[in-house]
């Protein structure tokens, strides 16, 4: 696994070496640009829209834009001397707390620690007194050119750091538009929709869950490679258009039933066949005697 940053944990007064990789994948498929003329693939080059000269690396400044059109010019040595070396290498745990306490919308990105050289000890026992502990570690380093906050947590008995947004990069849910004020509900429906999530309920398996969007392309660009037929697949049943809000729930219900219905209904049936068997073999047994 990609090793794509190193540095340390800092717990109390216990430094714990480690090493960060990424812990997810993104799995969606990429498409790249061709000239239709030739079929070879685009290059996009930077190029000054008032010089009109392409531009190289070497010529390029980083510059706060203040206000429309108006930058400041900033120095890499500059951000460095701001950041400082050892910010930059060290994850300080600043505090712990209980992981229902923080909600799913400031988690960013999940990354998974290993012990670097001489850490392993100082690691397992972090992972143990966070396992023991029930808690979780909010932490704070420099990476990736930001002052990043983060939570330190065990799965799987590695430690993950989840990567988390500060309170004032989420956006206000004040400004989003057109949400509906607290309406009254009618009690049935409510309970029906309450037996819907009820009979939607199981167990979260990840595994269950595949991007069928991603394996209907790739299935497509193997089928374009070798020349086979691709055959569509069926369609889902779609929602239908039901305005009346009791009816979409009520058929909602209907259409999760049929499995479970099928199931119980199948049992009396069998009962009934038993019961018709025994009572031709006793008829049978009179007719002997």
């Amino acid at each position: 696994m990609h090793t794509i940053w190193k540095g340390s944990i800092s717990f109390g007064l216990v430094n714990i070496p480690v090493k960060l990789h990424a812990a997810t994948d993104d799995k969606g498929v990429k498409f790249r640009t061709l000239h239709e003329k030739c079929n070879s693939p685009i290059r996009y080059e930077k190029v000054c829209p008032v010089c009109e000269e392409e531009v190289g690396q070497d010529d390029l400044v980083k510059a706060y834009e203040y206000a429309k059109g108006k930058f400041i010019v900033v120095e890499d040595e500059e951000l460095k001397k701001l950041k400082g070396e050892a910010e930059d290498r060290a994850v300080e745990i600043i505090r712990f707390v209980k992981m229902e306490e923080i909600d799913p919308i400031y988690f960013e990105k999940s990354y998974y620690l290993s012990p670097n050289d001489g850490g392993g000890k100082a690691y397992s026992l972090l992972r143990a007194a966070l396992g023991e502990s029930g808690k979780v570690g909010i932490a704070k380093m420099a990476f990736r050119s930001k002052e990043q906050l983060a939570v330190l947590r065990v799965y799987n008995d590695t430690i993950v750091m989840e990567t988390i947004h500060y309170p004032d990069e989420v956006r206000s849910t004040e400004d989003v538009p057109n949400v509906p004020a607290k309406t009254e509900i009618a009690e049935k429906e409510l309970e029906t929709a309450i037996l819907l999530i009820d009979q939607l309920t199981a167990e979260f398996n990840p595994e269950e869950f595949h991007d069928d969007y991603r394996e209907a392309v790739l299935k497509f660009i193997e089928s374009k490679r070798t020349g086979e037929e691709f055959v569509t697949p069926e369609e889902k049943d779609k929602p239908s258009n039901v305005t009346d809000l009791m009816a979409a729930l009520q058929a909602s219900i209907d259409r999760t039933k049929p499995t479970t219905t099928k199931a119980k209904e199948a049992k009396p049936a069998t009962k009934a066949k038993t019961t018709k068997k025994k009572a031709t073999t006793k008829t049978k047994a009179k007719k002997n005697a």
